[in-house]
């Protein structure tokens, strides 16, 4: 399995901040933030599967043109995959009709271009060798992470979330972890925010990776752009044991 990071910043500006969104060899997204927007339209196409772990906006930005962009060109749908609360977030404040087309109906409710999928918290989904698997996060709207299996080895990707024994547990579970990509959206000057957003700072992922029992690779995505070099200078502070990396565009992951 091979994945590839479209986008782990927590903002845009510049050339190179781009919103979440992971590739998985050619045919599945992890969210689609406003990295997918670097992606060709034969890139585009040939995307089947994407998993979204909730609906805020920089995670979601380039599903509905994306959609818009490729639809001529696919003969089958489009399939989307969330829980039942995320999906009827997308139903009713995104594909409506009022902010983009309903293409769960077009061209037609038999043949239409884009397919949900509910999906529920630890119940995998298979597509060939590859195995995803939502995990439970808390953050301020329905949101899941991601454990995403070759059947070799598993990548975990928190998504948006703040403190979650739950997450944890599922995450020492995994037998054959070998990659954890989380989050730390503030710094600590920002302590208050992330708590009352449901996001990490330094301090409070120092202390949330201690109920890590896994020896894997730790990698960290969605600083806000601006607070990049302070925040990572206190993960460094914080966190040295882990020898913590941060996510890049582009970067490239096989296992």
């Amino acid at each position: 399995m091979k994945l590839r990071i479209l986008g782990c910043s927590g903002g845009i500006g510049g050339m190179h901040l781009r919103t979440t969104s992971m590739l998985i060899d050619h045919d599945i997204l992890i969210d689609a933030g406003t990295g997918v927007g670097d992606l060709s339209i034969a890139e585009l196409a040939v995307i089947d599967h994407v998993f979204i772990s909730h609906t805020h906006l920089d995670h979601i930005a380039s599903l509905p043109l994306m959609l818009d962009t490729v639809a001529d060109r696919r003969n089958k749908p489009l399939v989307v995959y969330g829980t039942e609360a995320v999906i009827t977030i997308l139903k009713n404040h995104i594909f409506n009709w009022s902010i983009w087309p309903d293409f769960s109906e077009v061209p037609s409710i038999d043949k239409p271009f884009l397919r949900y999928q509910a999906i529920a918290v630890q119940q995998p989904v298979s597509l060939g060798t590859r195995t995803i698997t939502a995990l439970p996060v808390e953050h301020t709207v329905p949101a899941v992470g991601y454990c995403i299996d070759s059947g070799t080895a598993s990548l975990v990707f928190s998504g948006d979330t703040g403190c979650c024994n739950a997450f944890w547990r599922a995450v020492n579970r995994i037998p054959n972890l070998q990659h954890l990509i989380i989050e730390c959206a503030f710094s600590n000057l920002e302590e208050r925010l992330a708590v009352v957003s449901k996001h990490l700072c330094p301090r409070m992922l120092a202390s949330e990776l201690q109920k890590l029992e896994q020896d894997c690779e730790i990698h960290i995505t969605h600083l806000k752009p601006g607070q990049i070099e302070l925040t990572m200078e206190e993960i460094a502070s914080c966190l040295g044991e882990f020898k913590p990396k941060m996510l890049q565009n582009n970067q490239v992951f096989e296992f």
